[in-house]
């Protein structure tokens, strides 16, 4: 069992009136929290990830990779 530990966000989500700067303690604290979620993630998400690059690039290129899939197939049929 893992235990999960509360991280309380000190960033507001709206300026209220006041410039829309990013004080550097809410800079901090976000940076924390990402380092946090990053550290969550493992292979899993990774290779998830990688698999959708792989479909964006298939989808862009449909009628490519449909003709090197002919082509492989008629060279393969033709050696055998």
């Amino acid at each position: 069992m893992s235990s999960s530990t509360l991280i309380c966000s000190a960033w507001n989500t709206s300026c209220a009136g006041q410039p829309a700067d990013m004080s550097l303690v809410e800079l901090s604290t976000l940076g924390d929290h990402l380092a946090h979620c990053g550290a969550l993630r493992g292979p899993f998400d990774s290779f998830v990830a990688g698999a959708g690059l792989l479909q964006a690039l298939v989808a862009n290129h449909v009628v490519t990779v449909a003709l090197l899939i002919t082509l492989v197939v008629g060279a393969v049929s033709l050696v055998v």
